[in-house]
């Protein structure tokens, strides 16, 4: 068994208890599991990682990632990108429809993604496909070649090319997948019109801040939750900031409709009190919103409402931003955060009681579950995938430009010092980033796709 590796630690992570454990790997799975011990004398010096007191625990699943290849890639692309999520412990992203040209709503505009994205990926990557107006004839075939799933936007996207859909679009879309175990996304936010005026100074945050009302979304969700309902098919609101839309979630899935939610890092640990004017990096829509509004989302993360902490991240060049020049009416709305999640989500989740086990469930399971990759991704089982984060729960480190690896370096958590520091990265059984650097000079990272007739065959064309 030459390929065969294992690696011990004494603090893995497991659902029902953190304790030390063997885990052995083979063909890029988990072979076996012993736990309550770190005996490895019946392995060879050359086959043992050993992690010490450092967290074993399985490789963060990052399920909103906009990496902008092709067509925008001098925004982001699926090297760097794909590197800053190695680097932040994540071992599996899945890339959004959007801002890539063309968006993925068509198989072929997946497929040309697929083959732009090809012997660059640094990690495992899976794909969410596109709902726009028209296309809901094309859903049906990408279900059946493994996508993800689907997303939509019910208000503009701030590309042209991915249009916003209506009600009646909706619910088309949601007819087409029904039956089919797959899912749709919302962008949940609706005009409501100008909640603005001109005499409100374009370069404070308060502006912006009232220009995205907790209403827009609030609106959008109850329309969610109507076709939810009425299709049964399953729907997901991503990065959800309005603490207010949480009553009516809440009373959806308590009575059964299949609704599931996720919130990013930048709305737990970012304020809106804090953000200067022009600080055009912390921009994304929805909005940043204020602490009040926080700490609602944090009891929602708690209570289960809220079953996911993902990055969204959303990079531009530094000219669509331009910190401290531009005005945020103006400013390109999307924030970069792919290498930092796990440590942004435990420096303010630890604070409040949170465990690593919690850290698994909202970053690994939920997001895993979300895209329909549970069955091999997110836990350590005999069977899944060798993907796993080795990391120092009780270490800090401070953000500075040297060490990002995403390709703009426009972000709000330039100089924070974070607590939570990955040393490595296990990718399908190897190491593929270790102790800061990465440790081959060609990407290990495959696609990954959800269950499907035809799963996986267009990635071989």
């Amino acid at each position: 068994m030459a390929d065969l590796k294992v690696f011990v630690s004494r603090a893995t992570v497991f659902p029902d208890e953190i304790c030390p454990a063997v885990v052995a790997v083979q063909d890029g799975k988990i072979h076996h599991i012993k736990r309550h011990t770190t005996n490895v004398t019946s392995y060879s010096p050359d086959q043992v990682v050993d992690c010490g007191d450092l967290v074993l625990m399985p490789g963060i699943v990052d399920s909103h990632v906009h990496v902008n290849e092709p067509g925008r890639t001098a925004w982001e692309g699926y090297d760097s990108a794909t590197k800053a999520a190695a680097a932040g412990g994540i071992t599996t992203i899945v890339d959004m429809p959007l801002n890539s040209i063309p968006p993925t709503t068509t198989m072929k505009a997946w497929e040309e993604k697929m083959n732009a994205a090809r012997d660059q990926c640094w990690v495992d990557v899976g794909f969410w496909g596109g709902v726009i107006p028209g296309n809901a004839s094309d859903l049906k075939e990408m279900v059946s070649g493994g996508i993800c799933g689907f997303k939509c936007f019910l208000i503009h996207s701030g590309v042209d090319e991915f249009p916003c859909v209506n009600r009646q679009q909706v619910e088309e879309a949601l007819n087409e997948l029904a039956g089919t175990q797959s899912v749709l996304l919302f962008h949940a936010e609706c005009d409501i019109g100008d909640t603005i005026t001109e005499e409100d100074p374009s370069e404070k945050y308060s502006t912006f801040l009232k220009s995205r009302p907790q209403q827009m979304e609030q609106v959008a969700i109850e329309q969610v939750i109507e076709l939810c309902e009425k299709t049964k098919v399953r729907c997901h609101i991503v990065h959800l900031s309005a603490s207010k839309a949480l009553p009516m979630i809440r009373a959806a899935q308590a009575r059964g409709v299949k609704l599931s939610v996720e919130t990013c890092h930048h709305y737990l640990a970012l304020k809106a009190e804090d953000i200067p004017d022009k600080a055009t990096q912390y921009k994304c829509c929805p909005p940043i919103r204020e602490s009040e509004n926080q700490e609602k989302l944090w009891e929602a993360v708690r209570d289960g409402t809220i079953q996911q902490v993902v990055s969204d991240h959303s990079p531009c060049t530094p000219d669509l931003k331009l910190p401290g020049k531009m005005d945020f009416m103006a400013a390109w709305g999307g924030i970069a955060s792919v290498q930092f999640g796990l440590s942004l989500f435990w420096s303010k989740g630890s604070k409040r009681g949170f465990t690593l086990q919690d850290v698994v469930k909202l970053m690994c399971v939920g997001p895993a579950s979300e895209a329909s990759l549970q069955q091999r991704k997110a836990s350590l089982e005999v069977g899944h995938d060798a993907d796993f984060v080795v990391w120092n729960p009780d270490e800090s480190f401070t953000i500075d430009e040297s060490m990002i690896y995403h390709k703009n370096k426009v972000t709000p958590y330039l100089g924070k010092t974070l607590k939570g520091k990955v040393h490595k990265t296990i990718l399908g059984g190897k190491v593929i980033f270790d102790e800061g650097k990465f440790t081959s000079s060609r990407p290990q990272g495959k696609f990954v796709f959800a269950p499907g007739d035809n799963a996986g065959v267009s990635a071989k064309l």
